[in-house]
């Protein structure tokens, strides 16, 4: 029993280990965040008129706030766990970090605010705001994503101070672009998928048009994305190392780009390519699917999200932000990782407070279930 705890508690296992705590928080936030973001997305094509948008508004009302404990949660494990990471992320991405965290903003204050008065100029401002706090964040999450597919331009100084030589229009690049679009799709289709569940009449037969719609492009961006990153763009491969138990060093490693090694996993493991095979097939079951059974519909739309990330997290692991000026600086979650101290005391909260946000997620869902009828806010100030 000793041998297997100082096993799951030593620096190498721990270090896998949070790894999967951070996929596991980001596809959390993917699929309870993304349901509201992609909501705010097609909050003016979905719903045509005041009540309509009401009605939106509220199927997400009353959860929209609590799926933001995986958002909050997944920036804070990067800080406390891959601090080398955060400070890069923040120095490479850091206009796209602040157009996102204003368009974040936008929500809180778009929910709170609308519906305080009954001008019409009033509401369709905010709306639009809702938009905006849907459709930015859903799009700069893929273009960063893209970008570190094809490797961030970030080297590190002798006394390993980070310098970033890109700028913020250089994230939008083609492939960046086409991960945006990736991940937009994605989002509008979880949102699709929930709006099925929570709407009625010809708001939900809306939803289930754009639902198709997202599907369709996210399935034929998705398979152009894997057509690129195989013969468009260099994957990295570490080529010596100093050990996955060694402190971290960013830059006492030796990287090489080379085309095709974002395969080198799912070659080495072939059964890894169910993960993309479940992604595709998790939307297609959803679109047949979730008209006539929304709920299984909003799982199986939930799986191709979860699927979609993981393929891309396999894809590049151990890599966390390849370098793109110095391959050898990349960073990986061998050598970006806080200390061993750190993630000991980060897995035991983990552990204790992981489970709790579960079952407070589960138990909102199950007290909040059932549809949102137009006649429930016609004329009521009860609601949004």
């Amino acid at each position: 029993m000793s041998e297997l705890i100082g096993f799951l508690m030593s620096y190498e296992t721990l270090r896998a280990v949070w790894w999967l705590f951070l996929g596991v928080l980001l596809i959390g936030f993917a699929i309870t965040g993304g349901y509201d973001l992609g909501v705010g997305a097609l909050l003016r094509v979905v719903a045509r008129d005041d009540d309509e948008r009401r009605v939106l508004l509220n199927a997400v009302g009353p959860t929209w706030e609590g799926n933001q404990v995986w958002f909050i949660l997944g920036g804070g494990a990067i800080f406390a766990a891959y601090p080398l990471i955060y400070a890069a992320a923040f120095s490479g991405f850091f206009v796209a970090l602040i157009l996102v965290l204003f368009a974040l903003i936008l929500r809180p204050v778009g929910f709170d605010y609308r519906s305080k008065l009954p001008s019409r100029r009033w509401r369709d401002t905010w709306d639009w705001c809702l938009f905006i706090g849907g459709f930015v964040p859903a799009l700069v999450f893929g273009v960063a994503f893209g970008n570190l597919l094809q490797g961030v331009p970030f080297r590190y100084d002798e006394v390993l101070r980070v310098h970033y030589e890109g700028s913020f229009f250089g994230l939008l690049n083609p492939f960046g672009l086409l991960a945006g679009v990736i991940s937009l799709s994605m989002l509008v289709m979880q949102g699709a998928a929930f709006l099925l569940i929570k709407t009625t009449g010809d708001v939900r037969q809306r939803a289930q048009r754009w639902f198709g719609i997202a599907v369709l492009v996210f399935c034929a961006s998705f398979a152009l994305a894997g057509v690129w990153v195989a013969f468009g763009i260099d994957g990295y491969r570490i080529v010596a190392f100093a050990g996955t138990e060694a402190y971290s060093n960013p830059v006492a490693k030796t990287v090489e780009r080379a085309a095709g090694a974002w395969f080198a996993n799912y070659r080495a493991m072939p059964v890894l390519w169910a993960i993309p095979a479940l992604a595709f097939a998790g939307a297609l079951a959803a679109w047949r699917l979730a008209p006539a059974r929304p709920g299984l519909g909003f799982v199986l739309s939930s799986v191709a999200v979860a699927c979609t990330i993981l393929t891309a997290g396999v894809a590049m692991f151990p890599f966390m932000m390849p370098s793109s000026l110095v391959p050898s600086h990349s960073l990986t979650a061998w050598d970006a990782t806080s200390s061993l101290l750190t993630l000991r005391w980060m897995f035991w909260l983990t552990v204790f407070f992981l489970p709790l946000i579960v079952a407070y997620t589960s138990w909102v869902f199950r007290v909040m279930r059932g549809p949102v009828h137009i006649e429930h806010v016609r004329g009521s100030d009860a609601h949004y």
